[in-house]
């Protein structure tokens, strides 16, 4: 399995906690943008999770190295606000793992990935950090991260890039550097939600045909195991944003 113009599956095996896991986790406001590690602002993961095991995925054609470690990634691109809160889990026990770097990056509405805009067909400035960026996570093994819902770029439905990185080394210029790469995967959105987020500005501004969520080559259906984000709404209108939360479980050896 290939993501397009990406590159092959790996073939470690991650565990993923189930969603009902997933939705006992308490979502609130992100942390104002910090290397340090993400505060405790979720309960525990209980140690007698249940766990599944899923396969790992593309990391895409659109990774860059480096990037920077801060709570908000959004800078000043538009959209749905999306507060994702990821807690990672030891794979034998389901007890939270802290001080592990969990990394994101996505497209942004108009599909565009920074360091690559016009792959997509749009012309906007690009400077090389949009939509990218990670944390650390707390105690309680959750990273807090706040962004936009993401949008679609050709042949691909919506989705974010994850990796999660242990021992890593933050740096003077707020990155990061060194480590051991546990997990890439991606994670998915609910197509009744994504149908509601593509009807409204800005989403209505990507020219690009909307692969849904049945019709993507990556995702399998799997659900929370294959990285399928529970949702929640921050208000009463599509436009109000969402949390969205997911367990992950990874191999430490």
């Amino acid at each position: 399995m290939t993501d397009t113009a990406g590159t092959p599956v790996g073939r470690r095996t991650v565990l993923i906690a189930t969603g009902a896991t997933a939705a006992t986790l308490a979502v609130t406001t992100a942390a104002p943008e910090s290397p340090s590690p993400s505060p405790a602002r979720a309960e525990p993961v209980a140690a007698a999770a249940v766990c599944t095991l899923t396969k790992e995925m593309t990391e895409g054609p659109y990774y860059l190295d480096g990037q920077l470690v801060r709570s908000n990634i959004a800078e000043d691109k538009t959209g749905i606000p999306l507060k994702l809160a990821l807690t990672v889990v030891d794979d034998d026990t389901c007890a939270p793992l802290s001080n592990a770097l969990v990394e994101i990056w996505h497209a942004d509405v108009l599909g565009e990935y920074s360091g690559f805009v016009g792959n997509n067909g749009h012309n906007e400035p690009d400077n090389g950090t949009f939509l990218r960026g990670g944390v650390l996570t707390g105690a309680n093994g959750v990273a807090n991260i706040t962004t936009v819902y993401p949008g679609w770029y050709r042949g691909r439905c919506i989705h974010i890039h994850i990796k999660v990185h242990t021992n890593v080394t933050l740096t003077s210029d707020g990155s990061f550097t060194g480590g051991q790469e546990l997990h890439t995967g991606q994670l998915f959105f609910s197509e009744t939600i994504s149908t509601r987020v593509a009807a409204i500005s800005p989403y209505t501004g990507n020219t690009v045909t909307r692969t849904t969520l049945a019709e993507d080559s990556i995702y399998d259906e799997g659900g929370a195991a294959s990285g399928l984000l529970t949702l929640t709404a921050l208000g009463s209108t599509t436009s109000a944003g969402y949390t969205g939360t997911l367990t992950l479980g990874i191999e430490q050896s």
